[in-house]
């Protein structure tokens, strides 16, 4: 179950498909949405550059005109709260803030040095980094949106589900379930290597998993552009949290070229 998503804002507009899509999931899942801000110590108060709940909620058809901010969560289940965290470095900041307040899923833009560039800059430490093992919804440079902006419409049809031996993909799939839980999904599931992989569901039933050859980045987003994927789901591997875990690996490097969403699952 879903009970908190997390947002990072720069308040900069390339940030805003990231909201929608925060929002959007906070809505399917009838969960508290934490919209997160990080200035350092000495700077001013900004709550009113937070991204307005209410305007797209009107705009979808999902609030009357003349709502207020608690009709947010009477009518629809989910409680806002906007965060600024006085911290000098973003990405500490960030992850103090998952450790003491445990959301169960991130979502964040990653354009520019607005997104991933920033996020990844920070320096933590071991410790912090490997106690903020979430899901992580990435919206690249490339992506299109599975949540239209305009009315608000989620089209989450088709899911691309890398499968490797390493990381085993087990606890990546229960994260996945959860996401996505009441949305039905196809899963695509594909291996880009000559091993045989055995996936198994939840009651031990054999899943089919398509194998492809080639550079494993190029094929996943030829895949991934062949079935016109809404997003790819990807288990994440390393230690050291999903951030570290995102330097320099698979994973990055196929959301930035990723005709999609991606979804980093830690393993």
């Amino acid at each position: 179950m879903i009970q908190a998503i997390a947002h990072p804002t720069d308040f900069t507009p390339e940030g805003e498909a990231a909201f929608l899509h925060a929002l959007r999931l906070s809505i399917a899942h009838r969960c508290r949405l934490d919209l997160l801000h990080v200035r350092t110590p000495s700077a001013d108060d900004n709550f009113d550059s937070f991204p307005h709940v209410r305007e797209p909620l009107i705009r979808w058809g999902m609030l009357g005109n003349d709502a207020t901010v608690e009709d947010i969560h009477a009518t629809l289940g989910v409680t806002v709260h906007k965060v600024e965290i006085r911290h000098r470095d973003t990405v500490a900041g960030l992850v103090n803030f998952m450790i003491s307040h445990r959301p169960d899923v991130l979502v964040m833009a990653t354009h520019g040095r607005q997104g991933l560039n920033r996020w990844l800059s920070g320096s933590i430490s071991e410790d912090m980094a490997r106690h903020s093992h979430l899901p992580t919804l990435l919206i690249g440079p490339e992506a299109n949106p599975f949540v239209d902006a305009a009315t608000g419409a989620l089209s989450l049809d088709n899911i691309l589900v890398p499968v490797t031996l390493k990381p085993p993909p087990g606890r990546a799939m229960l994260m996945l379930d959860h996401l996505t839980a009441g949305l039905d999904a196809a899963r695509h599931f594909v291996h880009v290597g000559n091993e045989d992989i055995t996936l198994l569901d939840p009651d031990g039933i054999s899943l089919p998993v398509e194998r492809r050859d080639g550079p494993v980045v190029d094929a996943l987003i030829h895949e991934a552009r062949s079935k016109d994927v809404d997003l790819i789901a990807m288990a994440t591997a390393g230690h050291d949290g999903f951030l570290d875990a995102l330097r320099g690996s698979t994973t990055e490097q196929v959301l930035r070229q990723a005709p999609c969403p991606v979804l980093a699952l830690p393993a």
